[in-house]
């Protein structure tokens, strides 16, 4: 794609890619929502029994997600890579591994429907351990999920770097991905270092919804005013 011809069409790609990895990305944690019960292992388990078909669609959407936020990241180094090319490079790089990482973790989510299921190999385990089991992947992928959270916060510093230089996406917008950037690495820290302290992550979290919602609808909106094809890092 040449971006000195169609740089609104490809700011709206991303836009709209963008904004389907947010909108499947919140149906995931909807319908794992609906299901797991951390702490309660019992019910955790009766939930996934009799609703199996709830978390297959989770983990489907999880991976849809996924995969439009890579699209997401594609478009938006295409478009931001006239300003500084290493820079883009990097952002695609740091999303490329995260969504990886999140791929991956994805089967301990899916393992835990063959833990809860009913074939004939299983019986060799009581209800008491299948439960027991299934908890250890659900937690197992929680952490995992949170791990994928250090690149996914890194790679808006670059992002929102990259926005806030380019002249043609508003600086505002720029700034607020690199709060988004401490917001979400804060949520990373407050995990693993101070888990009792959730509330913590808080201000972060919100500050991640208001900035990720504002570029994805700021590029399928507005788009992108004309821009210089002036590399900042040479």
């Amino acid at each position: 794609m040449n971006i000195v011809q169609s740089p609104n069409k490809t700011a709206r790609m991303a836009g709209i890619f963008y904004l389907i990895f947010i909108v499947t990305f919140i149906l995931a944690s909807y319908l794992r929502s609906r299901l797991i019960v951390f702490g309660d292992p019992l019910t955790t388990a009766n939930n996934i029994i009799s609703s199996p078909g709830i978390l297959r669609l989770g983990f489907m959407s999880e991976l849809l997600s996924a995969l439009f936020f890579v699209l997401a990241a594609w478009a938006l180094y295409v478009l931001l890579k006239p300003v500084n090319k290493n820079i883009a490079l990097l952002l695609l790089l740091l999303n490329l591994t995260g969504v990886a990482i999140e791929c991956l973790n994805a089967l301990n989510l899916f393992t835990t429907l063959q833990f809860l299921g009913n074939a004939s190999y299983l019986s060799v385990f009581s209800t008491d351990q299948l439960q027991a089991i299934a908890m250890t992947f659900l937690n197992s992928y929680t952490n995992g999920f949170m791990i994928t959270q250090l690149f996914f916060s890194t790679w808006l510093l670059p992002l929102g770097y990259l926005v806030y230089k380019s002249h043609y996406l508003p600086r505002p917008l720029g700034i607020l991905l690199m709060l988004d950037f401490f917001g979400i690495l804060g949520w990373f820290l407050q995990f693993f270092l101070l888990p009792d302290y959730g509330i913590l992550s808080y201000p972060g979290l919100a500050i991640s919804f208001v900035a990720e919602f504002a570029i994805s609808l700021w590029l399928l909106i507005k788009g992108v005013k004309k821009q210089p094809l002036v590399d900042v890092g040479k």
